[in-house]
């Protein structure tokens, strides 16, 4: 067997998360948070789109975790986003942070957006 250690850049993974924080490298993120190739920072939620779209052309997919359930992101963000070139996978947030660290470790250009749980 061969072991590889894997490292992230800039870009952290999602170490764990509870009600309303997600801790990311070591940090914990009260509320929404938006983590990618710069790391983590503050989200307002949907309607907060600037950050998301200044990852035009640096990331492929954005992972959207919508809290404790999935449920829709709303039309006009993922019609921004796919225009940007900027893929789209909607899932709950726990799934959302377990995708983007199996993503992050195969070095993947990858971003992270959560609702807390």
């Amino acid at each position: 067997m061969r072991l590889n250690e894997i490292t992230y850049g800039n870009a952290m993974p999602v170490d764990g998360y509870g009600p309303g924080f997600f801790r990311i490298g070591g940090k914990v993120h009260e509320g929404a948070v938006l983590t990618g190739p710069d790391g983590p920072g503050a989200w307002n939620g949907f309607d907060d789109t600037a950050p998301l779209l200044a990852m035009t052309g640096r990331v492929d997919v954005l992972l959207v975790g919508t809290g404790a359930e999935i449920s829709h992101i709303p039309a006009a963000l993922r019609s921004a986003l796919e225009t940007a070139g900027i893929g789209v996978e909607v899932m709950n947030s726990p799934a959302a942070c377990r995708t983007y660290n199996v993503l992050l470790a195969e070095g993947r250009r990858i971003a992270l957006a959560l609702l807390p749980v």
